[in-house]
């Protein structure tokens, strides 16, 4: 879930700022964390305290409550400041953003013994959405996000299953291009260049994470996939957490970049991120 909050420190300050360049410093003395990292962080907590629905609705109304001017939207704001633990109907791209760690729970051995979808972990993200953003775009964008991200951690292990050769990352790439516009009907034959000529700011699922999905198709490591999101204007700090969640799955992250983003957290976000590197490599 780093990719996400790496993401999400790098876009803050573009976000009512756009740029349409790479060429900008990755992290800037103004930077900080927003939503985005509060509610990924919320995700990772509610898998290790089960996973199962009230979980996320428990852990979304806690860390919300806990970081109550991290920048959240109107509607989901309202809900939680609220008792009403029913769903919205929000197809905003909050479910995409928050949604990485139920990617890194989900079973890889399944899917390579069989190349089936695997069910263990599975419905977590589509739990992770639906708490909230319950109208089937927001579902689809935290399934497309949640898609990406295995698929590469897939790749990443090297298929150390041993039930096939491992993957270049072209053909990787090529392979989440195929499951996402097949399966989820997401457009990802664009390019860079083709969006930046009309893209502008877009809360929605649709017009993010396809965006994002291509600014990681583009890449060739994960300072270059943060690089490309913030590129795109728009919704910047969602953009390239979506961006870098994918990221890290496909290329790690390196330790510097790491470091640095570790300095724009407290230590209440701290210690969940130190708490789930343990739970992943337990689970």
């Amino acid at each position: 879930m780093l990719g996400a909050i790496i993401g999400d420190i790098v876009g803050s300050v573009y976000e009512w700022h756009n740029i349409n360049t790479k060429d900008f410093p990755l992290f800037r003395d103004d930077c900080f964390f927003t939503d985005d990292t509060v509610m990924t962080v919320a995700t990772a907590d509610a898998l290790m305290n089960g996973g199962e629905k009230n979980d996320f609705i428990d852990a979304y109304k806690k860390w919300g409550r806990l970081y109550p001017n991290a920048g959240y939207g109107g509607r989901f704001g309202s809900w939680l400041n609220s008792d009403e633990c029913e769903p919205y109907n929000s197809w905003g791209n909050g479910s995409a953003m928050r949604v990485s760690p139920c990617a890194w729970v989900m079973n890889c051995g399944f899917y390579g013994r069989t190349g089936c979808w695997p069910s263990n972990g599975w419905e977590t993200v589509t739990f992770s959405a639906e708490v909230t953003h319950n109208h089937p775009e927001g579902i689809k964008g935290a399934q497309a996000t949640a898609a990406a991200i295995f698929l590469c951690r897939f790749y990443a292990e090297g298929h150390a299953f041993g039930y096939s050769e491992p993957w270049s990352i072209d053909e990787l790439k090529a392979e989440i291009k195929k499951l996402i516009e097949s399966n989820l009907g997401y457009d990802l034959s664009r390019t860079l260049d083709e969006i930046r000529l009309t893209y502008r700011f877009n809360e929605s699922c649709q017009d993010t994470v396809p965006q994002a999905t291509i600014a990681f198709l583009e890449s060739t490591d994960f300072e270059d996939a943060i690089r490309n999101a913030i590129s795109l204007g728009g919704d910047s700090d969602t953009l390239a957490a979506i961006t870098g969640s994918i990221a890290e799955a496909a290329y790690g992250i390196p330790q510097w970049i790491k470091d640095k983003a570790w300095t724009y957290l407290d230590e209440p976000l701290r210690d969940v991120c130190r708490r789930w590197r343990k739970f992943t490599n337990e689970t």
